[in-house]
């Protein structure tokens, strides 16, 4: 299992309604620091595979859900637990610190 790609129209189904934590990477083409999380959390997605949930979402096409979640500095990664927002990681961060930060919030 990979990060999957979600949008504003998919975003109640895909992580409000999720029976799983969601992790959700609010990230930009033009990003570089997004660029450089996004391989660790292809892995850390399969690695935790059935414990959470990894979301991809690009703010640029999808604004809605950037401005409810008040995303500001990218990458911002946010833990939704229920439906409701749990943890919140701003900034590019190596692998390890990524996953702790995961296993934290759970």
């Amino acid at each position: 299992m990979a990060t999957n790609t979600i949008t504003d129209a998919s975003f109640e189904n895909d992580v409000l309604n999720s029976s799983e934590p969601v992790v959700v990477d609010f990230w930009a083409e033009w990003c570089g620091p997004c660029k450089m999380i996004a391989p660790a959390l292809e892995e850390i997605s399969e690695e935790m595979a059935g414990q959470v949930k990894i979301t991809k979402i690009n703010i640029d096409e999808n604004q809605d859900a950037a401005m409810k979640y008040g995303v500001r500095s990218i990458p911002m990664l946010i833990l939704f637990k229920d439906g409701e927002p749990m943890a919140t990681q701003v900034g590019a961060a190596p692998k390890g610190k990524l996953a702790d930060w995961i296993k934290s919030a759970l």
